[in-house]
């Protein structure tokens, strides 16, 4: 019958337990990696061009950056994105995404890239991007239906430095916010159907002022109207400033200076003819003051001579 070791079974485990920690990846990392993904040791998930068409589950909490982009993904759940508070990176191009919730990425306070592009999307609110405090680079290109991107969309994005927005369906850009940012240093605007009039002005003369901001200014072009068509809007701006504030010329002074006449003489007429009618008027209370004292006195006087009684002698 042959015994064994037990010093020496244990030697074995040992080096088994040795040997498993030495190749098996480390439990964040395997935990919940989901499939047709790929999680490596620099804490990045893989999941592009996989056909999915729903956001992958159970991510290892600690991923930093994610990749899914090339895919059939229409929504992106907050409650499953928000779990991955360390996310740094997120490229979600390329796929069937409709629209973007305030809660969408309401705890990813440490994201920095985000890659929005080719996608379906049509508005941006201003709420959309508000958690996102450290967001330094955001792509938001050829999203053929957006047409909108609020006033306030960026006005808590203190940190973002790259916002390209090319290729959409953008005609006007409210800049207020834009102006405003500190760190901003580029902003994408090409391919864009721009409308050069007064309601883009601001932008128009912004990119005139300081070119050196737009990425392709020199192909950011005017798509209307008529007259402004196929013009860089960097090259506008002045002449939209001067058409839309007009000087005035040698005949606005004449027009000017022939209403000042005008309300003068109006002016002049009316206290003319209120002074007339005052003094009428004075004039006419006057006389019926002096045939009304006139009337009293001869009144008065008729009286006392018809009310004479000479006392008579007693019988």
């Amino acid at each position: 019958m042959r015994l064994h070791d037990p010093s020496a079974q244990s030697l074995r485990l040992v080096f088994l337990l040795i040997f498993v920690m030495g190749v098996a990846p480390s439990p964040v990392l395997t935990a919940g990696c989901p499939d047709r993904c790929v999680c490596d040791e620099q804490l990045v998930v893989q999941c592009s061009g996989q056909h999915l068409t729903e956001f992958p589950l159970s991510l290892p909490l600690a991923t930093r950056q994610l990749i899914i982009s090339n895919n059939l993904i229409r929504e992106l759940p907050a409650l499953e994105l928000n779990y991955l508070s360390d996310l740094v990176y997120l490229d979600c191009s390329n796929n069937s995404l409709t629209e973007i919730l305030e809660s969408t990425f309401g705890n990813l306070r440490k994201l920095a890239f985000l890659d929005l592009s080719f996608n379906a999307l049509t508005v941006v609110d201003d709420r959309t991007f508000s958690a996102l405090v450290g967001l330094v680079m955001l792509r938001l290109t050829d999203n053929p239906g957006l047409s909108e991107v609020h006033p306030e969309a960026f006005a808590e994005n203190t940190g973002l430095q790259v916002v390209d927005i090319s290729r959409n369906n953008l005609t006007l850009l409210n800049i207020t916010s834009y102006i405003t940012m500190p760190a901003l240093r580029t902003l994408g605007l090409s391919g864009n159907p721009w409308s050069c009039d007064c309601d883009n002005e601001d932008l128009c003369l912004w990119m005139q002022l300081e070119p050196f901001r737009f990425q392709d200014q020199g192909v950011t072009l005017c798509q209307s109207p008529q007259d402004m068509v196929g013009l860089r809007l960097a090259d506008v701006g002045y002449q939209l400033r001067e058409d839309c504030h007009p000087g005035l010329d040698y005949w606005d002074y004449v027009f000017l200076a022939a209403v000042g006449i005008a309300i003068f003489s109006a002016g002049t007429i009316s206290a003319w003819v209120m002074g007339v009618l005052m003094v009428l008027y004075e004039r006419y209370f006057e006389k019926k003051d002096d045939e009304e004292e006139d009337e009293a006195e001869d009144f008065g006087g008729g009286g006392s001579r018809n009310g004479d009684i000479k006392p008579g002698k007693n019988v």
